[in-house]
């Protein structure tokens, strides 16, 4: 029993690590494309900043919902209740940043129909 428990245990912290490098990497990725893409804009004198924002928006959105999901598989290894509260803390700022970017996100999409 203790054997399993031991390799749950580092099974999940694996799995908490990779799913941080997929959320890092997809902000990355984003950032850079936007930055490429706003740099392109600038040179080539064309306004399409909204674009380059909703990209990034997007990017920042996925990125934190992997590190979300990677907050939430750390609550399985809690094994005090302050860490429980950091962690619920860490999860409803995450949360409410999503919310901010989603919030963004459909003001520009409004914004670029009219």
């Amino acid at each position: 029993m203790l054997m399993l428990e031991h390799f749950t245990i580092q099974f999940i912290t694996i799995l908490i690590y990779v799913i941080d490098i997929i959320g890092v990497a997809i902000v990355f990725i984003g950032v850079t494309k936007s930055f490429i893409g706003y740099v392109k804009d600038t040179i080539l004198k064309r306004n399409l900043n909204s674009k380059v924002k909703v990209e990034l928006a997007q990017s920042m959105a996925l990125g934190l919902e992997f590190k979300m999901a990677a907050e939430i598989l750390k609550t399985v290894l809690v094994q005090s209740m302050s860490e429980l509260a950091i962690l619920g803390s860490i999860i409803l700022l995450r949360a409410l940043l999503t919310f901010l970017i989603h919030i963004e996100l459909k003001s520009n999409n409004n914004t670029l129909v009219e």
